[in-house]
């Protein structure tokens, strides 16, 4: 009989050891399987969000690039893309009942204002840019995008993020509770504002208008300052809107030279006649808008007695005949007012309609003046009026302008 060799004896169980090892280890072997698709998957997931981010990005920086960047403001107009987001327009669409007329909000120089809530509940002001308005429609929009992301103040509306798609030219703002201040003043709301309210809002929008002539990074003129682009928070602040119109201003320029474009009846005499624009055009329309305030009526109403139509020149004769105090609006008077204080904000409002532009004041100064730390000594000399009646030409004129009106602006650099 052969005997077996010590080899072939055990050779036989650690053929059944390692059966048994690869058995233990399969379902540790199909759980590090798993575990590893799934983290190579979150992975994966995490990539297409960063993708995606970078590709609205880029797609937000190639809108903006269209437009010729205006000298030396490349750097300064890029570092805030990052704060607003870009929307694809089937989410603004949703979010304001495919531009229902229930949430329209009011309609600017270039296109409506819609109401719209996003998909977490924030509440947004979606304005839609009427190309066909206007053969600048696009133009403007790239401008407004690139100047509203390269300035921020409290008193300044704040732009959340844009759309382009096709011919859709989409701009969307932070929502404003008490909406434009046109709609208060004009007879559309039940709000009554106090005179301290109204203050606060007349000295808001003079320290947004002196962040865009002085502070600002850019010096920006805004050129459309009226009450239907002051938008009003929860609390009544101001803030200025629509930038649609406004223009980055050369610090080596004393004006530019430029066509018109504004609100006729804000637009002072310099700008509407010559075509010479300045800072000192938003303190004119400044000054008109500050008489509307205190008065709780339009700049321009037909619907009134002659001498009451043109609220600057109503204003003035009701100054020389020393009867100020029946500008103000009555409920206002009723309710109580300080009468010293109306009194020198309608002279601040005077001295901003001087019909040398070289001799309104500059924002700074109206703030001060407005919060009482500068007093109101200069003598207001009597406004530019637009005059009622119409040329042969049919086109409007300004009754105290001839033909021996000065230049306010001399520049030896050429105008633009």
């Amino acid at each position: 009989m052969p005997r077996l060799s010590y080899v072939e004896v055990i050779s036989p169980l650690p053929s059944r050891r390692v059966l048994q090892n690869s058995a233990s280890k399969q379902p540790y072997s199909g759980l590090f399987f798993f575990l590893g698709s799934l983290v190579i998957l979150i992975i994966l997931v995490v990539l297409i969000l960063i993708l995606c981010k970078f590709f609205k990005q880029g797609k937000l920086r190639a809108l903006i690039s269209r437009t010729a960047k205006p000298p030396g403001t490349s750097d300064a107009l890029s570092v805030h893309l990052r704060t607003i987001s870009y929307f694809n327009f089937h989410t603004l669409k949703k979010a304001t009942k495919n531009f229902h007329s229930n949430n329209l909000l009011g309609s600017g120089g270039f296109g409506p204002v819609y109401l719209g809530k996003l998909g977490d509940g924030q509440l947004i002001a979606v304005k839609k840019l009427s190309v066909d308005k206007s053969q600048q429609g696009e133009r403007e929009f790239l401008a407004e995008v690139r100047l509203i992301t390269s300035i921020q103040h409290k008193n300044l509306v704040r732009l959340l993020g844009c759309c382009s798609d096709g011919a859709q030219r989409l701009l969307v703002y932070e929502y404003m509770k008490n909406r434009s201040l046109d709609q208060i003043l004009y007879g559309k709301s039940n709000i009554f504002l106090n005179w301290k309210t109204r203050h606060q809002i007349i000295l808001g929008i003079a320290r947004g208008l002196q962040y865009l002539h002085e502070d600002s990074h850019i010096r920006i003129v805004h050129r459309d300052i009226k009450a239907s682009n002051i938008l009003l928070d929860d609390k009544f602040q101001p803030r200025i809107g629509d930038f649609g119109l406004a223009r980055f201003f050369p610090e080596d320029q004393a004006y530019l030279s430029t066509a018109f474009a504004g609100t006729l009846g804000y637009t002072a005499p310099e700008y509407a006649i010559r075509g010479e624009l300045t800072e000192k055009a938003d303190i004119y329309s400044f000054g008109v808008l500050v008489l509307e305030i205190i008065s709780c009526r339009k700049n321009t109403d037909l619907s009134l007695p002659s001498e009451m139509q043109y609220l600057p020149e109503y204003a003035w004769k009701l100054y020389e005949r020393s009867r100020l105090i029946d500008l103000v609006d009555p409920k206002m008077r009723e309710d109580g007012i300080g009468e010293k204080d109306v009194m020198q904000t309608i002279y601040v409002a005077f001295l901003c309609l001087e019909p040398h532009a070289n001799l309104r004041p500059p924002m700074s100064e109206i703030v001060a003046m407005l919060i009482h730390k500068v007093a109101v000594v200069e003598t207001p000399t009597r406004p530019a009026f637009l005059d009622r009646k119409r040329r042969k030409d049919n086109k409007l004129s300004w009754d105290i302008i001839t033909d021996g009106f000065p230049s306010p602006l001399q520049s030896d650099s050429p105008s633009k």
